[in-house]
């Protein structure tokens, strides 16, 4: 009988993401057929599954540590921000449209059989469900019609781990307040807590502990010490972009106010041989980068404006004219065309603009999206890929004669006629081994990694630090039988 276990945390970024990862990893490894879960999303870091929908980038990480193909009702509703107040929907791995805050809010309800249908669909071919929350659920502002936390742990009644960071400090007022603010139904869900991102000894909170646990009545399940190699996993919230120091070979990444899929960074900051420098607003480009690489954009017409804001077009004019690799992904590479046109208004009101003109192209952005795994070749030094396409959008002109790439025998990207400006709609290009290895050829320098063993063995470094700090068969007592519809 498929069993299930739900970890909340007391806020965002508290680390529930990895958590779930290191517990699917280490589950898996004991022999259980586990599959992760999250009901809803929010993240422009998006995967593509197998049945060819969308799911949050953190899902498809989890499925990979559980030896399994990402699908779409691991994360039955994701939403993807493309304005302070409006995001996409996307509804078991497909668009739905865009919704303000507000309408969102009031539709949540209706999407609770949607969640529940990929629940127990997902159940049905596992032994352990491993459930992700999301936010709070503290945010009792947000529990009427909650589809995220308590709201569907109480309807589908599965146990609840309640995590807190220790790092960011007042853990104990997290958890204790926490408890505090619950109503009896929801409490009656929390089954334990435990403590994450200690640095340090971690004797020293057990007086911390046992104040915890006399407040709340909760078992501990441990405390977590800081994991010292989680920023080698891809990471889908945008708190979690960082600049990674390593060799001469500097990539310099604007950091765009809609930025997507940024996971395309993580490959290149692992090399040793090469420093990833992420650029805060109000900063200039640094002068010294061998790459400037425009990222992945939800809402590439805003982006191309808040990028011209900060005087990032200038100084690429500038790192152009010292002889410096230009590449766009995906939205970066609409950018680098002539102009952009959103006739149908997509991102806002109908309009065309100018693009930073280094490539011979033009974006029509059109309703349909691109939602497709690639298998891809690049001609020039016959690197082969692995990777995704996940865009609205259709980009043409004469420099796409000069293509980057071959997907399914048909041409994809384009390069100026020097070769020093690159634009691909192809998202995972750096984690090919010979593709990257070739890349920093180019400039002198070499890759010294294996890309995808080093994310197997960080996962399994991972589920080893929490069978040494959590208590992972306690943990599997407190899981629950998953309740078929009608049972």
């Amino acid at each position: 009988m498929t069993r299930a276990i739900m970890i909340q945390g007391t806020g965002s970024n508290v680390g529930k993401s990895l958590l779930v990862a290191g517990l699917a990893r280490a589950f898996t490894r004991r022999g259980l057929s586990v599959a992760p879960f999250k009901p809803q999303n929010m993240s422009n870091n998006a995967a593509v599954t197998s049945d060819g929908g969308e799911i949050g980038r953190a899902q498809a990480l989890q499925a990979r540590a559980a030896g399994r193909a990402p699908h779409t009702d691991m994360n039955p509703v994701l939403l993807k921000p493309e304005s302070e107040t409006g995001a996409q929907l996307i509804v078991q791995g497909h668009r739905i449209g865009t919704q303000e805050a507000r309408a969102f809010r009031a539709d949540k309800p209706s999407l609770m059989s949607k969640v529940l249908e990929s629940f127990h669909r997902l159940a049905a071919s596992a032994d352990l469900v491993v459930i992700e929350g999301a936010g709070s659920p503290a945010e009792t502002n947000l529990r009427a019609g909650d589809i995220a936390n308590m709201g569907f742990a109480v309807t589908a009644d599965v146990p609840v781990i309640l995590v807190g960071d220790i790092d960011r400090g007042g853990v104990i007022a997290q958890i204790v307040g926490t408890h505090a603010v619950l109503g009896a139904v929801d409490l009656g869900q929390i089954a334990g807590f435990a403590v994450n991102r200690f640095r340090g000894d971690v004797s020293l909170f057990d007086d911390g502990l046992k104040d915890i646990e006399r407040r709340t009545g909760w078992p501990s399940l441990g405390v977590v010490p800081w994991f010292q190699e989680a920023w080698r996993l891809p990471a889908e919230d945008v708190l979690d972009i960082a600049s990674r120091n390593g060799g001469a070979f500097k990539v310099v990444v604007p950091k765009l106010a809609r930025i997507a899929n940024f996971d395309d960074l993580d490959p290149l900051a692992s090399e040793p041989d090469v420093t990833v420098e992420i650029i805060e607003p109000g900063r200039p480009l640094p002068g010294d980068a061998s790459l400037v690489l425009l990222p992945g954009s939800k809402s590439t017409i805003t982006d191309l404006a808040f990028l011209r804001a900060q005087g990032w077009d200038i100084d690429i004019a500038a790192h152009l004219r010292r002889g410096g690799l230009l590449i766009g992904l995906c939205g970066g590479f609409q950018m680098l065309g002539r102009r952009i046109h959103d006739p149908d208004g997509l991102e806002g009101d109908a309009t065309s603009v100018k693009g930073l003109g280094y490539l011979d192209v033009q974006t029509v952005l059109t309703p349909r999206k691109e939602l497709a795994n690639r298998r891809a070749i690049c001609p020039s030094n016959g690197a082969e890929i692995s990777g995704y396409e996940i865009h609205i959008g259709r980009t043409e002109g004469p420099d796409m004669a000069r293509h980057w790439f071959e997907v399914d025998g048909k041409p994809e990207g384009a390069l100026s006629n020097n070769g020093q400006v690159r634009g691909s709609y192809l998202h995972g290009m750096f984690s090919s081994d010979p593709f990257r290895a070739a890349l920093l050829a180019e400039f002198g320098r070499s890759s010294s990694i294996s890309y995808d063993h080093l994310i197997d063995k960080t996962l399994d470094d991972l589920a080893d630090h929490l069978e040494r700090h959590m208590n992972l068969d306690l943990l599997l007592t407190l899981t629950k039988p998953v309740k078929q519809p009608g049972s």
